[in-house]
């Protein structure tokens, strides 16, 4: 394998300060997904020296209720290892280990640790491919923050994400992945049928499909011989932002790191023959292929670092409508497979520049702002289906992208590391100091439009057009429910244009 895959067992790197640690605490309410790892509950983390006693060791998991014991080098509190309680349990069952022995000899050494404030998203998805219970949170200097199990993290608890991410996993060809993709769709579509609620259904699904898609990677990597160089698989769009429903196309990108600048033309060269092979994996697996081009086996979207910092300047630099248009989805990028690093360096580049660029964000406020909450001024619904779609709502275009794109600028103005609208605006109003009532209407609302898409994806028979609505078809109540959620948006475009002066 090249670069630092799910596999390895370390990530490490600087990440960004997350707002939820500066912000009003009142107002801290990251989901247990998407939120930084730092931001789960603390529990009391047992660290010992690597001389300590089994006795002494057993003593003191006891007492503290725990299921682990952290080894660290105690100067410098540096993680050596991790000993669970079965590791305890069978060693002196099974083997005999004396008590009096030192608990380093239970050990296993190098655990699967992740940067403390990297997404818990990441841990769900990483733990489930490694097959590991724990992961061990370290501080930039890598000395130990805490210790997270999977009980702690939330993506894919319950509704057989288990056996479906098991499948996944032991997949050895596309044609068995897509039997797999199919499976997580099918049950997920139960689950939303039996009322799971939408954030977490997304969520849930995003985990898996994130298995998916590191699965078809790991098959396809095998098949070239790739540079040895540090790259990494990005997504953009719904699946950058966990939101993808049950109808959605791929939006992905490649980066890599050049030894040498002028290497970049022949490292592109070589990493796109194994791209486009990886989008057609996924578009046989379900997620189609991006009518628009953006994907990583084009060489628009197959960049080194560097260029991908060259491309963001631009966009902010030079906000021409028409490419800012276009633009958008790539500020919701997200690591899927691969170095870690690099994504992570990106976005701790870009956080800080949106805010000295606001002729860029304006630029932003006013595209979002072509998009109108489909209400017109006495509260009745606008239809914009035309002669082919009559009295029909595209729920994407004008439900939920008002929130989505609100969100992102305000996610840009006040460096939010989340990319989920939820969290975002949840963010946003911990940054303003906003009521939380008015920020959980906002959440709930998009939320609301959310589940509308997926019920009409999941009914309707129409795959060109998923996400449209007669709301005539709807109950009274659910029309009403429609209303005001879009009233939301109309208050959240308000807010956008006060601020920009739009």
């Amino acid at each position: 394998m090249n670069g630092d895959t799910p596999g390895n067992t370390n990530e490490t790197g600087q990440q960004p300060v997350n707002p939820i640690h500066t912000a009003d605490k009142s107002h801290s309410y990251l989901s247990p997904t998407e939120g930084p790892l730092r931001s789960l509950p603390q529990r009391p983390t047992l660290a010992v020296a690597p001389t300590t006693s089994l006795r002494t060791a057993l003593l003191q998991l006891n007492q503290s209720g725990g299921d682990a014991i952290i080894v660290v080098d105690k100067p410098s509190n540096l993680p050596l290892g991790i000993v669970t309680l079965k590791d305890l349990v069978y060693g002196m069952a099974q083997h005999g280990n004396n008590l009096d022995e030192p608990i380093a000899t239970l050990m296993t050494g190098a655990p699967f640790t992740l940067p403390a404030d990297a997404p818990a998203h990441r841990a769900t998805v990483l733990m489930t491919k490694k097959g590991v219970r724990h992961v061990l949170l370290v501080e930039p200097d890598g000395s130990l923050c805490n210790l997270v199990s999977r009980s702690d993290l939330f993506g894919l608890r319950g509704g057989g994400a288990e056996v479906l991410a098991e499948a996944v996993t032991e997949a050895m060809d596309v044609d068995a992945m897509a039997d797999a993709a199919a499976a997580i769709r099918k049950r997920g579509a139960e689950l939303f049928t039996a009322g799971m609620g939408v954030e977490n259904i997304c969520e849930w699904m995003s985990a898996l499909n994130d298995l998916v898609v590191i699965r078809i990677i790991e098959l396809i990597e095998d098949e070239f011989d790739l540079p040895a160089v540090p790259w990494c698989w990005l997504v953009f769009g719904s699946e950058g932002r966990l939101e993808q429903t049950f109808s959605t196309d791929q939006d992905n990108g490649l980066i890599f790191l050049p030894g040498e600048e002028g290497e970049t033309e022949s490292l592109r060269e070589a990493f796109l023959p194994f791209a486009r092979v990886v989008n057609r994996g996924l578009d046989a697996c379900g997620f189609t292929l991006c009518k628009g081009g953006i994907m990583a086996g084009n060489p628009l979207w197959c960049l080194s670092l560097s260029e991908w910092k060259g491309k963001f300047r631009n966009w902010m630099g030079n906000p021409d409508p028409m490419a800012l248009m276009h633009s958008t989805i790539f500020f919701d990028f997200r690591p899927i497979y691969g170095t870690y690093e690099l994504a992570d360096d990106l976005r701790n580049w870009l956080i800080p520049l949106p805010p000295e660029h606001p002729r860029f964000l304006r630029a932003m406020a006013e595209e979002a702002l072509t998009c109108d909450p489909p209400l017109n001024w006495i509260g009745g619904f606008v239809y914009d289906g035309g002669p082919e779609h009559p009295h029909s709502i595209d729920l994407k275009l004008h439900g939920a992208r008002p929130f989505v794109d609100a969100a992102r600028i305000w996610g840009l103005t006040h460096g939010i590391w989340a990319t989920s609208t939820g969290d975002r605006l949840r963010s946003v109003g911990a940054a303003q100091k906003r009521e939380l009532e008015e920020t959980a209407a906002e959440v709930e609302a998009f939320h609301l439009i959310q589940r509308f898409r997926i019920r009409q994806q999941l009914t309707d028979e129409d795959p060109e057009d998923p996400n449209r609505v007669d709301p005539a078809t709807l109950p009274d109540l659910n029309r009403l429910m429609l209303k005001e959620a879009f009233k939301q948006a109309k208050k959240l475009q308000l807010r956008l244009k006060l601020e920009h002066g739009l």
